[in-house]
């Protein structure tokens, strides 16, 4: 068994060490007499030396080209030898660093594009929008753009950098390209991530991510001087919080995909926790926006032709990989199906994306959950989501809707909001939406809205 003993001072630098441990010191940017340059060693050492407590655990550490682990034992001297800790290593062990997974780095790194993206759109399968959100004050224009042309490509809206080929392009020569907008003087990268099939694919993310952030106080093109701004949440809130909450995120993955280098798990768990905790706020903040919209006493929405089968099938499509994480089989209308009504189609699938996130949220592994359209008893369109979950109570079904109601369900993760706004979303466009359950036999939502 190897082992390796040093000797560090009351300033924490090591006056001596055997040949390995002062090899790893050296790897890790140290000198002779220098203060301790492993950084798992040398905060162990400070806090015995601080506390006058021995301490014995196993380490690891990464010398640039080597993975080092060991059990530790640091004894603190006070009075002796300078007043520093004995440093004993026990068990040395040099074994080469694992190799990243690239696969797996590029999907962190997704993540992170995912955190820090200042607008998130839905697009066809033609890479036309169909749903848009962002609270960036210089995109503005650019959104307003996209509802204003729902039939065109979201590559007509912005102007590529160094892509001049005819429109449109494969998505793969899309996704990451260089682009700029007008409104705005920040620099953007685009990223495209298929939904669906990667070789057919049925629609497609769209995000937008800035080379900075757009600094404070800075107005976008529709900002007029002395406006009126009522809006606490969606106007003064969002913008001021989603930024510094999506860089913890980013900040966050970073460290816990060890994409910054080898870390202890500990501190990748941490990470992890930090990440999570910075979604759920997004999401909160998300969330607290569209119950001020909703509430907003002029709040309307548009009158579309809309599919409910079409809007059915993408709202499965968009949560696939959540459903697939749970080993969960999503059934969707058959291509031919179709029930035409009308309503906005980005709200119709905000309140099919809430229903279907829900089900999968609260259905056991293994199950089926399946999306279907029809006619109600007053022969008007409707889209259902089934799922074989719990199931609800009456007093419960009497309660689901109402703000901020959780049903007792505690750390989760939710609002209590997604349902109430569901409600008023689907009220808003003419309709209703509905319930029918019994416990222990899953639940069916059922939104329905007035004919084409």
């Amino acid at each position: 068994m190897l082992a390796a003993r040093g000797l560090t001072d009351v300033e924490d630098r090591l006056i001596s060490a055997d040949a390995p441990l002062a090899e790893l010191h050296e790897r890790c940017g140290g000198a002779v007499s220098g203060t301790l340059a492993v950084p798992e060693l040398f905060e162990l050492v400070r806090q015995s030396r601080l506390m006058g407590l021995r301490l014995a655990r196993e380490f690891s550490a990464f010398d640039g080209e080597d993975q080092v682990t060991g059990f530790v034992r640091i004894t603190p001297l006070a009075g002796e030898e300078g007043g520093g800790c004995e440093v004993l290593v026990e068990n040395w062990r040099r074994t080469s660093a694992l190799a990243i997974d690239p696969d797996e780095v590029a999907a962190r790194l997704d993540e992170i594009d995912r955190s820090t993206a200042e607008l998130v759109a839905r697009l066809d399968s033609e890479q036309r929008v169909q749903t848009v959100h962002s609270e960036s004050a210089d995109l503005l224009k650019l959104v307003a753009q996209m509802h204003q042309r729902p039939s065109q490509s979201w590559t007509g809206l912005v102007e590529l950098a160094g892509i001049a080929h005819e429109q449109p392009l494969h998505w793969r020569l899309l996704d990451g390209c260089a682009c700029r907008i007008e409104g705005s003087q920040r620099k953007w990268r685009a990223r495209l991530f298929p939904l669906g099939p990667v070789s057919d694919p049925q629609a497609f993310e769209l995000l937008l991510i800035a080379d900075h952030p757009l600094p404070e106080g800075s107005d976008g093109p529709g900002d007029a001087e002395g406006e009126d701004r009522t809006s606490l949440i969606g106007e003064a809130l969002t913008p001021a919080l989603r930024e510094p909450i999506a860089r913890i995120i980013a900040n966050a993955e970073t460290i816990r995909t060890r994409l910054a280098g080898p870390l202890r798990q500990e501190y990748s768990d941490y990470a992890a926790d930090i990440s999570s905790a910075g979604q759920h706020l997004m999401s909160l903040l998300d969330d607290l926006g569209d119950l001020e919209l909703v509430e907003a006493p002029d709040f309307q929405t548009a009158k579309e032709r809309i599919d409910l089968a079409d809007a059915a099938r993408r709202a499965a499509g968009i949560m696939s990989g959540k459903a697939h994480d749970k080993g969960i089989a999503v059934l969707v209308p058959e291509a031919s199906e179709q029930a035409v009504a009308t309503g906005e189609y980005r709200r119709v699938l905000q309140i099919l994306l809430n229903l279907l996130g829900n089900a999968i949220a609260y259905s056991p592994a293994e199950s089926t959950i399946a999306l279907s359209v029809g006619r109600d008893i007053a022969n008007r369109p409707c889209v259902s989501v089934l799922d074989q979950g719990p199931g609800l109570t009456a007093d419960q079904q009497e309660r689901i809707f109402k703000k901020f109601e959780r049903l007792g369900r505690e750390g989760d993760g939710g609002s209590g909001l997604g349902l109430y706004i569901s409600q008023r979303l689907a009220d808003a466009m003419g309709g209703r939406l509905e319930i029918t359950s019994s416990q222990g036999e899953g639940a069916r939502f059922t939104l329905i809205l007035p004919e084409a």
